[in-house]
């Protein structure tokens, strides 16, 4: 695209893949979330500072930050994360044009009125970090993130009966490209089956990954014992013994390892999802798209939507929000 082409999108939440978009030749434009924000069309045009071309959420698991959704007049995508959190994304994403689903097998939730061809399987993608080259290993096992016997009650008994088995796990919070390099083997736990980020972030780091087998398209990207090594999940015996044949095989390691990121690499950075969400675009007719989407909106508050603001609107205790859910109710 040149400059007088450029489609401006309006880029709500987190980022996620958001520069690959700006590489591609579109222009974000970044509005962040804090804490629990709701924004409606004018907001978004107040703070894009013109109409854009297209408005993205990306998902920030919080209460629908965009009010009247399906009535904005472009293109809108959901980028839908926590579907196993929040059972009613699949009402809010049928209010917009294209819907980007991380878990796999939640897709069929979302049907109802979104074509096969707007509603995407779309797997996490790890961040561009600089990630230290050949950093010496100083844990055998390790594991980055949250510990907390009240926050996150099944990791924490999990991973003691871990530490029970092997004395070399080392638990730490951190940023993943600066921990994940220094480790023999990376342990990842996913307490709800869901193919989460770390997984990802991961093989990025050139890091040897032991992981639970679990469902949502998991083996149609990677193959065990290939390009990571799994476990059964919630098994710390499992565990433990794909561990010692990890830890006494150093080749192997560097071998999954390296076959991991190569993948990644080859397939699942920040780039190759914008291509993704870029061929989707470019194959619609997007003022039809659009002008059938308003023309249903009606129908659509009917059957999805409006319960949806309502609850909200008693769910939030901020009068200023509540009045926002209300008039998109009833609109």
């Amino acid at each position: 695209m040149n400059n007088k082409d450029t489609k401006i999108i309006a880029w709500v939440g987190n980022i996620f893949f958001r520069s690959g978009m700006d590489r591609l030749g579109y222009k974000t434009i970044h509005i962040p979330i804090q804490g629990q924000q709701v924004f409606t069309w004018d907001d978004i045009v107040e703070k894009t500072g013109t109409e854009p071309f297209a408005v993205v959420y990306a998902d920030r698991s919080i209460a629908p930050p965009l009010a009247g959704v399906e009535n904005f007049p472009c293109l809108t995508v959901f980028h839908c994360i926590d579907t196993h959190i929040h059972s009613w994304y699949p009402l809010y994403a049928q209010g917009f044009d294209i819907c980007l689903v991380s878990l796999k097998d939640h897709l069929e939730r979302f049907t109802p009125r979104l074509k096969d061809s707007r509603l995407l399987w779309f797997p996490p993608v790890p961040m561009d970090h600089d990630v230290p080259a050949d950093m010496p290993k100083e844990w055998d096992l390790l594991f980055v993130g949250n510990v907390d016997a009240e926050l996150t009650p099944q990791r924490k008994i999990f991973l003691d009966e871990v530490a029970k088995r092997i004395s070399g796990l080392h638990i730490t919070k951190g940023r993943f490209s600066q921990l994940f390099p220094r480790a023999k083997v990376v342990l990842n736990i996913a307490e709800r089956g869901d193919l989460n980020f770390r997984v990802f972030e991961a093989l990025a780091c050139g890091a040897c990954l032991l992981t639970p087998k679990i469902e949502q398209g998991l083996f149609d990207i990677f193959e065990d014992g290939v390009h990571l090594m799994t476990y059964e999940a919630n098994n710390p015996e499992d565990l433990v013994a794909k561990f010692n044949i990890l830890l006494n095989d150093e080749e192997l390691r560097r071998r999954i390892a390296l076959q991991g990121n190569e993948l990644i690499e080859s397939s699942h950075r920040i780039i190759n999802r914008a291509r993704t969400l870029h061929n989707v675009i470019m194959g619609m007719n997007i003022e039809t798209t659009v002008n059938n989407r308003i023309k249903a909106a009606p129908q659509l508050r009917r059957n999805f939507l409006r319960s949806l603001y309502l609850h909200w609107a008693e769910e939030i205790a901020i009068p200023e929000f509540q009045k926002t859910y209300l008039q998109a109710a009833k609109n």
